[in-house]
């Protein structure tokens, strides 16, 4: 059952589409022959998620340089997104996921507790797919600390 697994580490990624910002469509096959640094993380303008996209953004020249494009992923809206990207000046697109279509296909939907409550929600990571479509380096669970670095720094040494 593991390989089947399509957030399995070097395995290639299926394909996929979702809607973004900008009007436009993500289509995995697009990105043929790119690197793609994807973070899902759970909603827009809350502070750990704020934090995290701000070091994505403010670290984005460095990650364009190492041929890196950017993408954060949550269930908000396109409008929300718009919003959030706008507010905090981000040079990335951000994907809309209301179904988890995307969420179940890299497995980040996670029961969590939330004021004593079990709540299904997505865990913060992040995933780094090469230029043949493969999934080459994965974190789960996420703590926004430092997170982005090291993000930068295996894509950088990849």
């Amino acid at each position: 059952m593991a390989d089947e697994s399509p957030s399995a580490l070097n395995k290639t990624v299926p394909n996929f589409s979702a809607a973004m910002t900008g009007d436009k469509a993500f289509q995995l096959s697009d990105y043929a022959g790119k690197k793609l640094v994807l973070y899902f993380y759970p909603k827009d303008n809350t502070p750990g998620c704020t934090t995290e996209s701000m070091a994505f953004r403010d670290l984005h020249p460095q990650f364009d340089e190492h041929g890196a494009i950017i993408f954060g992923i949550s269930r908000d809206s396109i409008r929300s997104h718009e919003g959030f990207k706008s507010k905090l000046g981000m040079p990335f697109d951000l994907i809309s996921d209301p179904d988890e279509a995307v969420c179940n296909l890299f497995n980040v939907m996670k029961l969590k507790n939330m004021y004593g409550k079990q709540v299904r929600g997505i865990e913060r990571s992040t995933f780094v797919i090469d230029g043949t479509g493969k999934l080459v380096k994965e974190w789960r669970g996420v703590k926004v600390a430092g997170h982005v670095d090291e993000v930068l720094e295996f894509v950088s040494a990849h």
